[in-house]
């Protein structure tokens, strides 16, 4: 039964169309994805279904009696704004089933006429009648479970108890986006449709999401740009590129298979046309050259045909990907050192005892669930915060690169190209203007204000900023959210060419697998360093360890009731376990080397202050109140330095 039939819609904003007559339909229990480039009208499409924008040529017909429910990329809930924002998380969801709140304010209403029998107007026996049919339409639409079901649904999606009941107000811009998701979900209306639900989730948040949607009865529509989680939940593909929409059945990489082919074949039709009509021009042009008269009839009964004949567009080109090719220096080969590192905002630590090494050329991802702490370790290694105990520290030669996943970097009130040009005043405007045509910032797009753009947009600004930066580690804050696929791919590309270390915060699966070399995984019972086997195996490795943890803390709990002779470790357990006491090791007699390097070199200047204090500045008190000062700060530096030595 078809449920959502498209019908030749066309848009245009001004003279800049949009949509150029898109059709497609939907039966019950398809899951369409959605996809094209940023600003290809995916989110248009989606405002014309639900009527909130009228086509300038086509119709949009959805089935009689069915319910619709959207999640937009930046879901702010307006209506609990200001006087609502106490209402806490739980109070938002229970308001997605208004009539279920209204009849259970009946039946309560009814309940008090009942007791006190005050109503005049009305027999008991009306008043008992209106609340049982009442009471039973109740129950049968679900009222005694929609609180419950509430509760269940924000339990999944990642809310604790606390977190439900903290006021709407107070939770962030990620939290918020997934309580939307979640009133959706819980209302499960016939058509559910869903504009970037994949962002600000972790990954096990995720599994259940696409677990939910891939067993979803009704149907979806949905724009992501994330592969993994289109390949999991569609069926079927609307590619929009060039003003025009394909539908193609099967999930994201079926799709773009069957489009590549698609092309291959209209090119192929495409050139043999060309020829044919090459030909039979060149036939005419003879015929008329020998001018007879069958000749000339010859010539002119070709000439119909040929005017007769379709001609087919030559295929337009998809549009340009963004190019991204970091510049790099060369660092040390140790990059960063994370030795017991502890921190926390409050009484309890979020990090506790953090230590790593990441070494040159490392391609390191940081995954965990929401709040674990990974985007607090990266300001921690960023200087931007301060450890509580423990030390973060650069090696040789390290220079940083920073991609932050708010882009809060960004200045809104100045244009595209001050925002660039002002981070590099020495470049010239065409290297700025040519590095900004790079990531489809051309034209008159230059002079956007910052404050007008679109999160892809601004992600790719940021992008733009830092790739004309010399740097050697790139730390990377969510960096594919908000980019379409051709730039999260273009992105890509230039991470596996980058001559230099990566760390990366990321949900994205299919990042994950295809760059990780190493893994930190963040558990509540600690770190977990996974080295990376097979390169474009990353997620697959990640999982598997994750599972043979979980059966190892199934067993171990198991053993803990029914007690069994220990394990020995393995000789691999304890040629490990050697190598990283050795790693350790050597980098403590590093450490001291540098550590003796410096005292030497301070004592040698401390010598000269003494010498020169008690020399040509012991009569001269301003000289003499400096060189004071600069002893002190030596001989504090020294006795740091003695305390570790």
């Amino acid at each position: 039964m078809i449920v959502l039939n498209v019908d030749h819609l066309s848009i245009a904003f001004g003279t800049k169309r949009i949509l150029e007559d898109v059709t497609f339909s939907l039966d019950e229990g398809d899951r369409l994805g959605i996809i094209g480039v940023n600003g290809c009208g995916k989110s248009t499409l989606f405002r014309l279904i639900l009527g909130e924008q009228e086509a300038d040529e086509g119709h949009v017909y959805i089935s009689k009696n069915k319910t619709v429910g959207v999640l937009r990329q930046d879901d702010a809930f307006c209506e609990f704004q200001g006087e609502n924002g106490s209402a806490t998380s739980l109070e938002v969801m229970y308001h997605s089933f208004p009539e279920m709140l209204r009849t259970e304010t009946r039946l309560a209403e009814l309940e008090g006429l009942l007791r006190s029998n005050t109503d005049h107007n009305r027999t008991e026996e009306s008043l008992v009648s209106e609340y049982t049919a009442l009471n039973e339409r109740f129950i049968r639409d679900g009222g005694l479970e929609f609180r419950s079901r509430c509760a269940s649904t924000l339990l999944k999606m990642g809310f604790d108890e606390e977190t439900m009941r903290r006021p709407f107000s107070s939770l962030s811009g990620g939290q918020r986006t997934r309580l939307a998701l979640s009133r959706e979900l819980c209302r499960e209306p016939d058509v559910l449709m869903l504009d970037e639900p994949t962002n600000h989730l972790d990954m096990e948040t995720l599994g259940w999401l696409e677990s939910f949607l891939a067993g979803y009865k009704k149907c979806v529509l949905v724009i992501s740009h994330d592969r993994y989680f289109l390949d999991r939940v569609t069926n079927k593909t609307l590619h929009i590129e060039n003003l025009r929409a394909k539908l193609y059945n099967g999930n994201y990489t079926k799709s773009m298979a069957q489009r590549k082919i698609d092309r291959e074949i209209a090119e192929r039709h495409y050139k043999n046309q060309q020829k044919e009509i090459a030909r039979q021009e060149a036939y005419i042009a003879q015929q008329r050259q020998w001018n007879r008269e069958k000749n000339i009839i010859a010539a002119e009964s070709r000439q119909k045909l040929l005017d007769k004949m379709v001609k087919l567009e030559h295929p337009k080109e998809a549009p340009k990907p963004i190019q991204i090719r970091f510049s790099s220096s060369v660092s040390g080969n140790d990059v960063l050192t994370v030795k017991d590192v502890t921190f926390g905002y409050g009484k309890t630590p979020l990090l506790q005892n953090v230590s790593y090494l990441v070494k040159r050329n490392d391609r390191l991802f940081l995954v965990g669930p929401n709040g674990c702490g990974k985007s607090t370790l990266i300001k921690l290694m960023l200087g931007k915060l301060m450890p509580h105990r423990g030390y973060i520290e650069a090696g040789y030669n390290v220079t940083i690169g920073y991609y932050d996943q708010e882009n809060q970097n960004l200045t809104p009130s100045n244009t595209v190209l001050d925002e660039l040009w002002n981070a590099y005043p020495t470049k010239t405007e065409l290297t700025i203007r040519n590095t900004l045509a790079r990531f489809r910032f051309i034209g008159e797009d230059v002079f956007k204000q910052v404050s007008d753009l679109s999160g892809g947009e601004r992600a790719r600004l940021t992008l733009s900023k830092l790739i004309l930066s010399d740097m050697n580690l790139l730390i990377l804050d969510e960096p594919t959210n908000h980019l379409d696929i051709d730039s999260r791919e273009a992105l890509e590309a230039a991470l596996e060419e980058f001559d230099g270390t990566v760390i990366t915060v990321s949900h994205d699966r299919y990042l994950i697998g295809k760059l990780a070399t190493r893994i930190l995984d963040l558990t509540p019972s600690g770190l977990v360093d996974l080295h990376v086997e097979h390169t474009g195996e990353g997620y697959e490795e990640l999982c598997r360890d994750r599972q043979g943890r979980a059966a190892r803390e199934a067993s171990a709990s198991e053993s803990s009731i029914a007690p069994s002779a220990e394990e020995k470790p393995t000789q691999k357990d304890l040629y490990l376990k050697n190598k990283q006491e050795q790693a350790e090791a050597r980098k403590q007699r590093n450490r001291l080397e540098r550590l003796r390097a410096e005292a030497e070199k301070l004592e040698t200047e401390l010598e000269a202050v003494e010498a020169e204090m008690n020399g040509d500045a012991a009569y001269d008190y301003v000289r003499l109140a400096e060189l004071d000062t600069k002893k002190n700060a030596l001989e504090e530096r020294l006795l740091e330095i003695y305390e570790e030595i």
